[in-house]
Formats: C-alpha cells, sequence, structure tokens
C-alpha cells in the first residue's frame, strides 16, 4: 500500500533527502520508502520506481513528497516522525547561522566580501539560471548541477567570455582553486603543476597522484564533460590554459579529457603548440600515436601524472606502468571475467580502455545503460550513472548499489578478478571502507566455502591529508582481504594480468607540427581568481560551503529554493526585470 506524505512550503537540498530515504528504507516493515522535492522531473522518478501517487500530483516544486511502500499504516506515522526529527535539527541549525546566510542574491552579495566566485549545486533545470544571475553579478561560476542543456551552456560560456570570467561545467565533479577544495575533491599539496580536467574523478586521480609523488598544483580547473564538444568550441578549456600558461607559478600543464571533437582537439593543440611551457594531455580513450618536443601525450591518468611531477622535477619523461606485486591467487580455468564497479565515471572509461584492449578477441557488445563495456566474460560500469541515481546519492555518498554487485558477482564461478574505486576527500562518505569491507570478507569466504578463489582488488583516490584517512583505509580494506593497487592504472593492468591479458605502453617517436599564432593573453578578472583564495558564495549544498571555510577561504551560504512556485517561465521574467538595464526591482 502506498502512503503520500506532503510537507508544503519546506524545501530542502536533494542531499539531505536521498540520504534521509536511505534511513528510513532500512525500518522494519517499510518495503521502500523515497522523499524529494515536488519537482515535475522527481514526480517522474516516483511514478517509475513505482511510487506515483494520486496526491503526489498536487505538490509543488518548494514542497517535500514522502511516498512510503508499507503494508503497516502504523509505519507511516513512524516515517513521519522520523522525517519531523530531521527537518526540526537542519532548521535548528539554520536559525544558528542564519547572520551568515542568505536567501536572495542581494542578500548574498551584501554578506560576501568582494566575491568572485559563484559554486552552484541545485537541481539543473533551474541552474542555468542562477548561472547567469551569478555572471550578471560579476561572478565566475562553479556549476556543479547536472541536467543542464547544451544550448543553455554554450549561452553562458559565451556571455562568460564576453565578460572575462569563467564558467567552469555544468556537471563539474571537482576543482581547486588556488589550493580551495570546489565539490568533490581531494586535498593535495599546492605546486607548480596547473590543471585542466574535463572530469570530476580524473583530476581527483591524477592530482591525487601527483601530491603523493611529492609534488602538488596551483589550481585544477575542472571545465565539465561537454566544453570540447563541437557546439561548445573548448570555450572553458581554452581560457584556461592561456590562464595558466600567464601565471608564473605554473611549470607545467596538464590537460585531461575524454576524446574531444577532432576539429576541437586540432584547436587546443594548436593552442598548446604556441605555449613554451611544457605540456602533458590525456585524451581518455585516444591511444597516442607521437609525442612532441614540448607536449606529452599520455595514455592512462597514472601516465599523465607521472610525466607530469617527472618535467616539473627537470626529468626527461620515463613512464613505466606496473601491476601490483605478491598478488596469490589461484583462479580455475572457468575464471575468466573481470568486472568493475565504480564511483568515477572517468576510472571507469580508463577501466574500459585497457581491458578493450587487452581482450581485442572479445568483440564488445553494443553499450547499454551504464555498462562502460560488456564482452561475452568482462564488464565494467560506472554506478554514477543516471540510471542508478535518479532518487539515489552518488555511489561516493551510498554504497547500496556497489555491495548488491559486489554480492552478484562474487557468486557467479566464472568471475575471477573485481575491481572497485574508493574515492575519498571532500563529498564523499565518511568511511566507505566500513561499509564496503565486510561485503568483501563475505563474498571471499562463500568463494572459499564453493571451493574458488577470488581476487578483490581496490584503489583508493586520496591523499594522507584528506579526513577519512588514506591510510586508515587501506589498512580497513587490507583487513577484509582486499588487495590494494596505488593506482587505477596499476589496478586495471593487474586485474588484465590474472586474466590472462597483456596491454602493451606504447613507445612513440618525436614528431613536429606547423601551427597557427594565437593571442594568449585572458582577462585579468581570470588571472585574479587563480592567484588567490576566491570568495565563494554557495548556492546548494551546505557541505560545500564547509570545505572552502575549512581551506581559509570565506565563503556564503545561499539556501536557495525556486521562487514563483517553480514555474520556470515566471522566474524567468523575474529575472529579466531584476536585471532590466537602468531599472532597480
Amino acid at each position: 500500500m502506498l502512503y503520500t506524505i506532503i510537507k508544503e512550503n519546506t524545501y530542502q537540498d536533494s542531499i539531505v533527502l536521498m540520504l534521509l530515504s536511505n534511513k528510513l528504507s532500512a525500518i522494519d516493515g517499510i518495503n521502500k520508502v523515497s522523499i524529494m522535492m515536488g519537482t515535475p522531473a522527481n514526480k517522474d522518478i516516483f511514478k517509475s520506481s513505482g511510487l506515483g501517487t494520486d496526491e503526489l500530483e498536487k505538490a509543488n516544486p518548494n514542497d517535500i513528497v514522502i511516498v512510503i511502500d508499507t503494508n503497516q499504516e502504523e509505519k507511516v506515522s513512524e516515517v513521519k516522525e522520523e522525517v519531523e526529527a530531521a527537518l526540526k535539527g537542519d532548521s535548528a541549525s539554520q536559525d544558528r547561522a542564519k547572520d551568515q546566510e542568505a536567501h536572495n542574491w542581494k542578500r548574498a552579495m551584501e554578506l560576501a566580501n568582494n566575491p568572485n566566485l559563484a559554486l552552484i549545486s541545485i537541481p539543473g533545470q533551474y541552474a542555468a539560471m542562477e548561472a547567469e544571475n551569478a555572471l550578471n553579478e560579476g561572478l565566475h561560476v562553479f556549476l556543479f548541477s547536472d541536467n543542464v542543456s547544451k544550448e543553455d551552456e554554450v549561452k553562458l560560456k559565451q556571455k562568460a567570455h564576453e565578460k572575462g570570467l569563467l564558467v567552469m561545467g555544468p556537471d563539474c565533479g571537482t576543482g581547486i582553486i588556488h589550493g580551495v577544495p570546489l565539490a568533490f575533491t581531494n586535498i593535495v599539496n599546492e605546486g607548480d603543476i596547473g590543471v585542466v580536467g574535463a572530469s570530476g574523478t580524473g583530476i581527483q586521480e591524477v592530482t591525487c597522484i601527483i601530491d603523493r609523488l611529492g609534488k602538488g598544483v596551483t589550481n585544477a580547473i575542472g571545465t565539465g564533460g561537454r566544453d570540447l564538444s563541437t557546439e561548445v568550441g573548448a570555450t572553458t578549456v581554452l581560457d584556461s590554459i592561456k590562464a595558466l600558461n600567464q601565471d608564473p607559478q605554473v611549470k607545467v600543464i596538464t590537460v585531461i579529457s575524454k576524446p574531444p571533437a577532432k576539429e576541437v582537439q586540432q584547436k587546443v593543440l594548436n593552442v598548446l603548440r604556441n605555449i613554451e611551457k611544457l605540456v602533458v594531455t590525456l585524451f581518455l580513450g585516444d591511444k597516442p600515436t607521437y609525442q612532441e618536443e614540448n607536449i606529452y601525450h599520455a595514455y592512462t591518468l597514472e601516465e599523465a601524472a607521472v610525466v607530469s611531477v617527472q618535467l616539473s622535477n627537470g626529468d626527461k619523461p620515463n613512464f613505466k606502468p606496473t601491476v601490483a606485486e605478491n598478488v596469490n591467487v589461484s583462479l580455475k580455468d572457468s575464471q575468466v571475467g573481470i568486472k568493475g564497479y565504480y564511483s568515477g565515471g572517468t576510472l571507469a572509461s580508463e577501466a574500459a580502455v585497457l581491458v578493450k584492449e587487452a581482450f581485442k578477441e572479445e568483440v564488445p557488445e553494443e553499450k547499454k545503460g551504464a555498462y562502460i563495456l560488456k564482452t561475452k566474460h568482462h564488464e565494467i560500469i560506472d554506478l554514477g550513472d543516471d540510471i542508478y541515481t535518479q532518487g539515489k546519492p552518488h555511489p561516493m555518498i551510498d554504497p547500496e548499489k556497489r555491495i548488491e554487485m559486489l554480492e552478484t558477482s562474487g557468486n557467479d564461478p566464472e568471475t575471477a578478478v573485481i575491481m572497485i574505486d574508493n574515492v575519498i576527500g571532500y563529498g564523499s562518505h565518511d568511511d566507505m571502507t566500513n561499509e564496503l569491507a565486510p561485503a568483501i570478507k563475505r563474498i571471499l569466504a562463500n568463494a572459499h566455502q564453493d571451493g574458488r578463489e577470488l581476487a578483490v582488488l581496490v584503489t583508493v583516490v586520496g591523499t594522507d591529508k584528506d579526513p577519512q584517512g588514506y591510510e586508515k583505509q587501506i589498512e580497513t580494506l587490507k583487513e577484509s582481504g582486499a588487495m590494494i593497487c596505488e593506482t587505477n592504472d596499476q589496478m586495471v593492468r593487474t586485474a588484465i594480468k590474472l586474466a590472462g591479458g597483456k596491454v602493451e605502453q606504447p613507445v612513440l617517436d618525436i614528431q613536429k607540427f606547423e601551427y597557427t599564432q594565437e593571442d594568449l593573453t585572458v582577462d585579468e578578472k581570470i588571472m585574479s581568481l587563480i592567484n588567490t583564495k576566491p570568495s565563494v558564495i554557495n548556492i546548494g549544498l551546505k557541505s560545500f560551503t564547509a570545505a572552502v571555510q575549512k581551506s581559509g577561504s570565506e565563503c556564503v551560504q545561499f539556501n536557495w529554493r525556486p521562487i514563483a512556485g517553480g514555474d520556470e517561465k515566471l522566474m524567468k521574467v523575474l529575472q529579466y526585470l531584476n536585471y532590466y538595464e537602468g531599472e532597480t526591482i
């Protein structure tokens, strides 16, 4: 039986509600429960997950909606009490900090001390509008929100470029601006390597390896995955490269992306060929066929990080891939499958590239769902895909789906190796290993009972300064029976070796290319952003404010909620009136 509770005009951010949903789902007698805001998109998620009700249709975007599936009506009151207690606690914390928090742009700008960056993590249908408001206020934008149209992205980035501002994103998961962590990121040393990356976990993996090798980064500028598409034209990537080139602290520029559109890739390479600084590129999935005098083209994330460090140290690039040592596991002839269950989409893509290269005889099946790669024996899945995160927290926060897949693949007699990543740092689960370790221990014990051995490989993406504790995470995983790999590259190559395959590292000749002259100047506002700790207005997830403040930077929390009842047309009219030239509304 389905029961619906609507709490009118009570806005909460999505992560808080998702985590509360998980907590309530564990109550005995509850088959299923979901808590979301009453936006049209969320209503569709309710319906698609079998929780659609007539009462649901009455909810507005500013209303919290709770739908409970239970055979025990008395459980509805229990859920209601738990929700009330959780929201009351949050309300109390808001009251304590109300003087430092804003509820509109006017108040946010008053509270902030010379702000220059807006960090936005609100629902995608409203995010572009608030990003435009931020640009109108003269702020750079870090757009964590996804589900922003490509048309809006083009419009925002063109406007930003004309104003001498940066738009990082949308769907930008990670950034480090002058040592300040933005969104999902790690605490890394400051240094002389400047990073531009389209991806979140790609930046995390590269910057963490750089840190663990004793070096550091000046800035890691996220751009969003579509920046290198034909339509967007690398607007943010190019402005970021030019800014890092002008920064005297930067010795090496490292550019990370999945393969761009060919014409955009040539545009980026032409700019890089104009630069005298040393450059490392990684177009993940595009196997390099040459090197250049000042530009090193890497094949994997670890290679990009290691070579960046070598160049920073004044050494000649010399990357030698490794496999984990002392991996003793006896596999049966029938155990041939590699299974990778990733929270990081870029890490999953890298795994798919290497597995596909190693087992060329296995023709990949047509990509379906969240499979990055699926063949007869092997599968690599990105659990951060929208399929798994609609109405649910990201797998960096919620271990549920990963544990489920560990159990399933562990019971499969054809499975030889299971690979998982544990991405720590700001935004991630407080102690993911304590969630995963019992499941790892359990599947290894079950395999042993069935007369099989199984290799569970784990890589921890993080540094010894991250709040979860890098070494502590590794130790807990080792105690569970998992084998620890230092990088994703090493983990995947180890898995491939155990499954009887091999990946050859390309050895490439240096080639010279003609290039056209480029204007490498960049607006002073962008230079100011990357050379000082930003003053931030955070619009959305409060945890992002805490991370910025811990780094010693100023941050004002903007407790956003949709105006005009969430009516997008009316919101755009009000936006136009508010910023109409010559008028004050």
